[in-house]
């Protein structure tokens, strides 16, 4: 008697095939996602000069006021003038974003309105991925892949943890690092050329008179004030 199993079989291999289907990352990304926007302000300057008028030094303090500015956010100067006056007018306002710690650089722009800077405000913000994350099935994995757990909490802690959204999306112009003072202070001490330090002097909370030490002191050498001289 011949027994036919094919019905049988191919039901039983396609449920088979379902349960054990490859897994692909895209499925359930662990991935941060930063979004940003950008906005331009702009500060005026008494013609031919870097000096920031009274009116102007209030518009910025009211946009850190208002937090139209922060800390956080990606700020560039960029100024009108002869190269020489128009790093003088971004180092005024970058002097006055330095007092509420935001951190300015130049920006690269080639056209400026005259007697103003441009303030170039980019704020990013980070969504973190959703962790933990175990949306492959680990009961049937012949793959050897990575799960779908894998780099969830690295991902969630960077995405926490960082200063400056905006350095995740773009990373820093470099500026040159001024390796003079290091390299100067090696060769002082190679040279036996290192300046010591100042003497220490005296507390000057130390009583020159009176009692304690320093009366005791006087007495025993015969010098106080009350002393006959010979």
């Amino acid at each position: 008697m011949t027994f036919r199993l094919f019905p049988l079989a191919v039901p039983l291999m396609l449920g088979l095939a379902a349960c054990v289907a490859e897994y692909s990352k895209s499925e359930a990304p662990d991935e941060l996602r930063v979004n940003g926007t950008e906005s331009r302000r702009e500060v005026a300057f008494i013609a031919g000069s870097s000096y920031l008028p009274p009116a102007e030094l209030r518009k910025i303090d009211q946009w850190v006021l208002s937090g139209s500015i922060r800390p956080a956010d990606r700020v560039q100067i960029a100024a009108a003038g002869p190269p020489g006056l128009a790093e003088q007018r971004a180092a005024a306002i970058s002097s006055e974003l330095l007092r509420y710690g935001i951190v300015a650089t130049a920006l690269p722009i080639d056209i400026v309105p005259a007697n103003r800077a441009v303030v170039s405000i980019a704020r990013y913000a980070v969504t973190l991925p959703t962790c933990p994350n175990w949306s492959q099935s680990l009961r049937y994995e012949f793959t050897n892949a990575l799960s779908s757990n894998y780099g969830c909490a690295n991902a969630t802690n960077l995405g926490l943890m960082v200063a400056s959204p905006a350095d995740l999306a773009s990373g820093r112009p470099f500026t040159g690092i001024d390796g003079q003072p290091a390299v100067g202070a090696v060769q002082n001490y190679l040279n036996d050329k290192v300046k010591k330090p100042q003497a220490p002097t005296a507390s000057p909370f130390a009583s020159s008179g009176g009692g304690g030490d320093s009366g005791g002191g006087a007495a025993a050498g015969g010098g106080g004030p009350g002393a006959a001289t010979p």
